[in-house]
């Protein structure tokens, strides 16, 4: 077994990626204030080819230096918006037809591997702050909290690890199973 070289890959280009089908999936950044953070979640969306990222409150947005040295210029190909605050945002989604999902531990949460998603239904995940988590008044307006089950002692994850792990779910149930 030997690893790809890059030209073996048949990468998209960023006219090709923007032009291909997308996982009907956007992520919602409510103040994620790590530049690094928020490079890894678009670089995660671009190999995913998710529709979008929503850059809310005091989330850094491109172009940045820190935003694309963990992004290696995935903030070009994948599609991104600015909003002033995440709950506007949400709101915007719901009215498009998105089911909005905030990624919290809460009362009610659905552990993700509980959760399936429907072909044909859009979403968006709501990723929160890496101190305070998704604000309060997101998680009312959504349709639901999904939880990542965890067993250590810290009870929470770094927000583009947490990214990964749901973007991934979302892509095993609707692109890759």
């Amino acid at each position: 077994m030997r690893k790809w070289r890059t030209v073996e890959m048949q990468r998209l280009s960023v006219e090709a990626f923007k032009e291909a089908p997308k996982l009907p999936l956007t992520v919602v950044l409510d103040d994620v204030r790590s530049m690094h953070n928020v490079g890894s979640v678009f670089r995660t969306a671009d190999a995913f080819r998710l529709e979008q990222v929503v850059l809310c409150g005091i989330t850094g947005c491109p172009p940045h230096a820190e935003i694309h040295k963990t992004a290696l210029g995935a903030e070009d190909s994948v599609n991104w918006i600015y909003e002033t605050s995440a709950l506007e945002a949400v709101k915007n989604l719901k009215e498009k037809g998105y089911i909005i999902l905030s990624v919290e531990q809460a009362e009610g949460s659905t552990m993700l591997h509980h959760f399936e998603p429907e072909e044909g239904r859009k979403y968006a995940i709501v990723l929160g702050n890496e101190v305070k988590g998704v604000h309060q008044q997101v998680i009312d307006e959504s349709d639901g909290c999904l939880e990542i089950p965890q067993l250590g002692t810290k009870h929470s994850m770094n927000v583009s690890v947490t990214g990964g792990i749901v973007i991934y779910h979302f892509a095993w149930h609707l692109l890759l199973k």
